[in-house]
């Protein structure tokens, strides 16, 4: 016995395939200048691949339906999406002490299951203003929650520039965590004095003194988005030349 092709191989399902790419591309483009743990390609991939599913689960057995024997159900295979796009996001969710970070990423990359589902069930207006939706959320609602004082969490950094050979970034490190922040990553750069430092190398010069290196040192913190206080506290440590905030950007949670 010879089966037939399944149908649902033309034009309408490779549009909603193309559908289902622009929209999850969009959703990574975004994370990815937001810098995320997940970008452009992981959402790309998981919207496409969540549209085929979904195609599959409605053409790819219409070769084998017999009536009154045989039924079709393309709501199993969206419900097995939901489930097993579940481990992507569990793998980008990271807790560091009290703070949970890509759990936002977590859910753009669920989001983004969803609306190739949708593109692969044949709802494109639904994805569309569903996309339209991550990016209300995504880009919006941040500047909401500043505004009214109620971020928690923000990813700022700290500009700490301070005389070399004394042992002053341990102190740093230690003073910053002391105010109840978490350090995420730390750049150094080793520099002559200068004019600018706060010092005065004419002075030095004329009491003998050898010229000094300084290091600056940026310091990407999370924590508390105001940070005045623990600039104030960085520059009142001896050896400190300068202290600059950077603008607080908003935490992953």
């Amino acid at each position: 016995m010879v089966l037939e092709e399944p149908t649902g191989q033309g034009w309408p399902q490779v549009v909603s395939l193309l559908i289902a790419l622009v929209l999850s591309s969009l959703i990574g483009l975004e994370r990815d200048l937001g810098q995320k743990s997940a970008g452009l390609r992981t959402h790309a991939l998981v919207g496409v691949g969540a549209a085929l599913f979904m195609l599959v689960s409605k053409y790819g057995f219409t070769n084998v339906l017999v009536k009154g024997s045989v039924i079709l159900d393309p709501s199993r295979v969206a419900a097995q999406i939901v489930t097993g796009i579940g481990f992507i996001g569990g793998g980008l969710i990271f807790v560091r002490r009290d703070a949970v970070q890509g759990l936002t990423t977590a859910a753009a990359v669920w989001v983004t299951a969803a609306i190739g589902a949708a593109c692969g069930a044949g709802l494109p207006i639904l994805a569309t203003v569903a996309t339209v939706g991550h990016f209300l959320v995504a880009r919006g609602y941040p500047r909401v929650t500043r505004r009214f004082g109620l971020t928690r969490f923000a990813t700022s950094t700290i500009h700490v520039r301070y005389v070399d050979g004394k042992g002053l970034l341990r102190t740093i490190l230690a003073s910053t965590t002391t105010s109840g922040y978490s350090v995420t990553s730390i750049v150094t750069r080793a520099v002559r004095e200068s004019t600018d430092s706060g010092y005065d190398s004419v002075h030095d010069a004329l009491l003998g003194r050898e010229p000094f290196n300084t290091v600056d040192v940026e310091i990407q913190i999370q924590g508390s988005p105001v940070v005045n206080n623990l600039a104030s506290a960085l520059s009142e440590i001896d050896g400190v030349v300068s202290v600059t905030a950077g603008r607080p950007h908003d935490f992953d949670e």
